[in-house]
């Protein structure tokens, strides 16, 4: 049905990519907007970008590495339903016969993305995954999101490496409220998210501070660049800065692209690119250059392989 995704390559001057050929087959059914061509097609723009792309093989997360920030039940649900076929969860999230693999590697890759930056092979990675992440709370899976990719990385870096200070960057058009669930009364993980309000899942306003480690900027539908720009420069990075943190993970969902159909803001690749930028020099200042992004949202699959190519390009560049 779908490319296999052939792994391996070498280009020195780009970032490796972590993804699974089982990603693909997380299968939402026919019309649904979180599609196993996503994947397919942000592999095939950053291949035929970067011909020499290092693809990794993204291992499977453990059952103790989902349990740091996932409650048994949802293992239970996700990983030991074995439908026979399609089975929805609520009205927009699926489980079907591949989504067991897909969610296990798809946060697996964030684990081995932060093992090989913290152990110094590499300095940055990016994670071309599905399903989604940001959504999964500790207990409910939602918003086309099984496990919380994100998530399972930062607690990762957390336990295994004892980091006193990850920031989570989340710029998909959507409140990653399941992240920020997760992390609210922990001071070591900063959860800086931008997104559009009112949009699913209808949280992430200002005043959500957690311990001070929340911080969100609520932007209305219509935000375009400049205001999207305005408010990364003027609070959201001087916010990650002052945290100064070990270890910066991005949320990389692109839906708040100007063709994306779930949402209404106006961004276009270039933004991407910019903050991208942003993020690379705030890594190099306090955290050794050191930046694992994993793939969120983002539907429209022309803006998706452009944007994708802009961030991977952008977290190439020092």
């Amino acid at each position: 049905m779908h490319h296999p995704i052939h792994f391996g390559g070498n280009d020195r001057g780009v970032v490796p990519v972590f993804s699974h050929a089982s990603c693909l087959d997380h299968d939402t059914g026919p019309d649904h907007v979180e599609r196993p061509e996503r994947l397919a097609a942000v592999i095939e723009a950053l291949r035929a970008a970067f011909p020499g792309l290092e693809l990794r093989q993204a291992p499977a997360a453990t059952r103790g590495q989902l349990l740091r920030v996932h409650d048994e039940s949802l293992l239970a649900t996700v990983l030991e339903s074995h439908p026979s076929g399609r089975i929805p969860l609520d009205s927009d999230t699926v489980l079907s016969p591949g989504s067991a693999q897909a969610a296990l590697h798809a946060a697996g890759a964030g684990v081995a993305a932060v093992d090989a930056v913290l152990n110094g092979d590499i300095r940055r990675a990016f994670c071309a995954v599905r399903p989604p992440g940001h959504h999964a709370t500790a207990s409910i899976a939602m918003g086309f999101c099984l496990f919380n990719n994100v998530a399972v990385a930062a607690a990762h870096a957390l336990e295994r490496y004892g980091l006193p200070r990850v920031s989570i960057v989340d710029f998909d058009v959507h409140h990653g409220n399941g992240t920020q669930a997760i992390f609210d009364t922990e001071p070591r993980v900063q959860y800086v998210s931008s997104h559009q309000l009112p949009l699913f899942p209808d949280t992430g306003l200002r005043l959500e501070r957690g311990l001070g480690n929340i911080v969100n900027a609520p932007l209305p539908p219509g935000t375009g660049s400049r205001r999207f720009c305005e408010v990364w420069r003027e609070r959201l990075l001087p916010e990650l800065d002052a945290f100064a943190p070990q270890l910066v993970l991005i949320s990389a969902g692109f839906d708040a692209h100007w063709r994306d159909p779930l949402a209404q803001m106006q961004l276009d690749a270039e933004d991407f690119a910019w903050l991208t930028g942003e993020l690379v020099a705030l890594a190099n200042r306090h955290a050794d250059g050191r930046i694992v992004s994993t793939l969120e949202g983002g539907y429209d699959l022309q803006a998706l392989r452009e944007c994708s190519v802009a961030h991977l390009r952008a977290l190439s560049t020092d």
